[in-house]
């Protein structure tokens, strides 16, 4: 197969821990064609179909100079048996510009994974409203008002920006109230932007797990992202320590509830956010902990997902 990456720029992966990476190293091993490209590569013109300024790559297996380009040219994307859309968050115009152009490559015969289209209809943060049953209890609102109604029953809560990434802009506020006002303030700017609000779950002390489905399976191990110096937040970028560890009866029931409902829609890859028994997010941009999963158990998740991208590809149209 030769297989287009849309994703960050090469000399920005931190290969250590890259997920993209770990898909590409995994995919030359099995002799696929590894491509690249960027976003802003992506060019469509009346009369002709979407195309990229494509890197071919081959890795070199350095640590250093982990990749060297072999050819450069523009390329349509259908002529790719498969496009890996890799951007990292955040989700802003120009990622839901790309999807749209992507798409557009699907309509020309192009296999996008995740589909384009599901990753508008699945905002990482707002997905979970559809499986009210696995979620704790949680407001979605712009009113001031609200959030202080919501504080005064549960006295322990979390407040976050829809748009945030990697623990950014979060708040709790304990059952004091302390600084609520303010937080609300510099959240929903006066009543402009909405913010989603949940109650405090004692179990992140625990970690905030990462559970991997791919192909609409999960990974049987999480990756717990434990808080540590007193953060109330487990992201790695945040400063949490990542340890991976089985997955528990309830982890599992929600990824084999949720897995095939998203796979069906095109989520090939969804990163499910588990604090307890609680779903609290679900990523479909560009989930990671693919290589501290590999490395702390031996599980090989970067051959899952590729046994899952060709498994894919595989299957009739329609």
């Amino acid at each position: 197969m030769n297989i287009l990456f849309v994703a960050d720029p090469l000399a920005s992966f931190k290969i250590y821990k890259d997920t993209t990476f770990s898909m590409m190293r995994e995919a030359q091993r099995r002799g696929h064609t590894v491509s690249a490209c960027e976003p802003q590569h992506l060019v469509w013109q009346r009369g002709g179909v979407v195309q990229a300024w494509v890197q071919s790559i081959r890795l070199t297996g350095d640590a250093q100079d982990w990749f060297e380009v072999t050819a450069t040219a523009t390329q349509a994307l259908h002529t790719f048996d498969a496009i890996i859309m890799r951007k990292d968050p955040p989700f802003d115009s120009e990622f839901f510009y790309a999807t749209h152009l992507l798409e557009q490559a699907e309509r020309e015969g192009a296999h996008v994974f995740n589909s384009p289209r599901a990753l508008r209809d699945h905002p990482e943060k707002l997905a979970i409203m559809e499986f009210p049953q696995h979620i704790g209890p949680t407001l979605v609102t712009r009113d001031p008002q609200a959030v202080r109604a919501f504080h005064a029953e549960h006295r322990d809560i979390i407040l976050k920006p829809l748009d945030g990434m990697g623990g950014t802009g979060i708040f709790r506020v304990k059952d004091d109230g302390l600084n609520l006002g303010a937080i609300i303030e510099t959240l929903n700017a006066e009543g402009t932007q909405t913010i989603m609000v949940q109650k405090f779950l004692p179990a992140i002390a625990f970690g905030d797990k990462r559970v991997l489905v791919i192909g609409g399976k999960p990974v049987p191990f999480c990756l717990a992202r434990i808080p540590q110096g007193g953060e109330v937040r487990g992201n790695l970028a945040a400063g949490g320590k990542g340890v991976a560890q089985p997955l528990t009866e309830t982890d599992r029931a929600i990824a084999e509830a949720l897995g095939p409902i998203l796979a069906a829609r095109g989520l090939l890859l969804v990163g499910l956010d588990v604090i307890g028994d609680s779903l609290t997010e679900i990523n479909v941009t560009s989930p990671t902990c693919f290589q501290e999963i590999t490395d702390q158990t031996g599980f090989d998740v970067p051959a899952m997902f590729v046994d899952a991208l060709e498994a894919a590809l595989e299957k009739p149209a329609g």
